[in-house]
């Protein structure tokens, strides 16, 4: 099969899982890189699962300041750089971190949103913002992974922002996160589907 007819499938396949498509322009952008179409099948994944979470976030604590845009954005672009990395498609690396960020500046994405594909595997720091934390998570639980120091992270702005104790917001982003990882093995079967 051809490498253009798999990431049109990877882009727009209705099949199962119902995943939603990514941002057009994210989905232009990967078909102009003739990125691999495992690679828009994970970004897809990533996407939907942030759709999910920021969509409880704004729900459970709408007093929570954050740019739900930028962190769809984030999602469907983080790994953008293992265009240039492949090998970092089925090995470990981090070389696309930061090559990911560069190729969305210097395809005129701003600063803000480039940043997501420099910071996702990284949540320390004074710099870190709600939104790092949401698209870093996204990108552990579409497979059911677990971060116990990111959740904590994301559980302190939840408690800061409602004012609830952290034990409460905790409870409540971990029955959500279980929720969703239990989609984990039809999302990791949609992006095997397809070839590196």
């Amino acid at each position: 099969m051809p490498s253009a007819d798999a990431l049109s499938r990877a882009l727009e396949s209705d099949a199962e899982p119902a995943l939603r498509p990514l941002p057009p322009v994210v989905a232009d952008l990967l078909r102009s890189l003739d990125a691999p179409p495992r690679l828009a099948a994970h970004l897809r994944a990533v996407h939907d699962v942030a759709w999910q979470l920021t969509e409880w976030v704004r729900d459970r604590c709408p007093d929570l300041a954050f740019d739900r845009e930028a962190v769809l954005f984030g999602a469907a672009t983080h790994d953008i750089g293992k265009t240039l990395h492949p090998e970092e498609l089925s090995g470990p690396g981090s070389a696309h971190e930061e090559a990911g960020r560069i190729l969305l500046l210097e395809r005129g994405f701003p600063a803000e949103l480039a940043r997501f594909a420099g910071t996702h595997a990284t949540w320390t720091g004074p710099a870190v913002l709600t939104e790092d934390l949401l698209v870093s998570t996204a990108d552990k639980v579409w497979k059911d992974k677990r971060v116990p120091e990111l959740e904590d992270l994301l559980v302190s702005r939840l408690s800061g922002a409602t004012g609830r104790p952290p034990w409460e917001e905790y409870l409540a982003l971990d029955t959500r996160l279980e929720r969703i990882g239990e989609g984990a093995g039809p999302r990791l079967a949609f992006q095997a589907a397809f070839p590196l």
